[in-house]
């Protein structure tokens, strides 16, 4: 920042906007420091139109005691591939997670903002922000992009934390103005999102296990895979696996890649021979025994 803008003394001491007394938001400083730092304030020139990678397809779901957050590896940009190992669930602090939908490189920024957002607070306060501020101060630094959304560039997070004081996890949603609302049992973002919902409605239930929550949001987004063109699915071939994030009361930690293969190569397995996972054996019989029932 130059010393103009930040009102410094010079003499090597740091400009006075560093040392007084504000908020506790460091969006907020920066809006007030350096403004044009600020995603949401570097606006494209008019009529310019810009083709980046996208972001597609993240789910979440309330397990006992805490939640879980998964997402594919594939950033599409129009018919063509851009990436197919792109992170796209991030640990926000020491009890929250964020998955990003929609422009990437805007994504991934703003939730380093979000980020640092948080530690400031933290820093400020002296104590970590409730679980409903966290998914709030998302929701406001989302409001911040709008404009950047009114020209193509929109990006959609999915917010899911653990709440300390009655030990559960919660799920958070947002629109593109900033609009946030709490979800109940599991939520899913992106173009996949319809066919993973569809998935976890019929295999999610109250009461999960961290295991059984991981192999949800797997076959959630496998099933996403098979009918989203965008959404990348499990690739055998490139070890490459979903991203997925347990946050409980021991905090945010991600699976290893050695157990997602184990799950991973669990589900295609079941689906050969099967792939809409339905539970039926044969065609028509429900108990999966050529004789039928006995």
């Amino acid at each position: 920042m130059s010393p103009d803008a930040s009102g410094a003394g010079g003499h090597g001491r740091l400009p006075d906007a560093f040392t007084a007394p504000g908020s506790s938001s460091f969006s907020d400083f920066v809006g007030r420091v350096a403004p044009e730092l600020l995603p949401g304030r570097r606006a494209l020139p008019p009529g310019v139109s810009l083709e980046a990678p996208h972001g597609t397809t993240i789910v979440a779901l309330e397990i006992a005691g805490g939640a879980i957050m998964a997402g594919d590896r594939r950033a599409t940009m129009g018919n063509l591939i851009a990436n197919r190992d792109m992170e796209k669930v991030f640990a926000a602090d020491e009890y929250a997670v964020v998955g990003i939908a929609g422009t990437a490189g805007v994504g991934i920024e703003l939730v380093k903002l979000y980020q640092v957002e948080l530690e400031h607070y933290e820093k400020i306060e002296g104590t970590l922000m409730s679980v409903e501020g966290k998914a709030n101060r998302l929701a406001s630094m989302i409001r911040g992009q709008l404009g950047l959304a009114m020209q193509g560039l929109a990006v959609v997070p999915i917010f899911a934390g653990f709440d300390v004081e009655d030990r559960a996890g919660r799920i958070y949603s947002y629109d593109v103005t900033g609009g946030c609302y709490r979800e109940h049992d599991h939520h899913s973002i992106g173009s996949g999102s319809l066919f993973a919902r569809g998935s976890m409605k019929k295999l999610w239930r109250p009461g999960l296990d961290a295991n059984a929550g991981v192999r949800v949001a797997v076959e959630g987004l496998y099933d996403a895979a098979d009918d989203d063109s965008a959404t990348g699915g499990p690739d055998l071939g490139r070890r490459i696996w979903p991203t997925v994030a347990i946050v409980d009361r021991e905090g945010v930690r991600f699976v290893a890649e050695d157990s997602l293969a184990t799950v991973v190569e669990q589900v295609v397995a079941d689906r050969q021979g099967n792939p809409g996972g339905n539970p039926v054996g044969d065609r028509g019989n429900p108990v999966g025994e050529r004789g039928g029932a006995r």
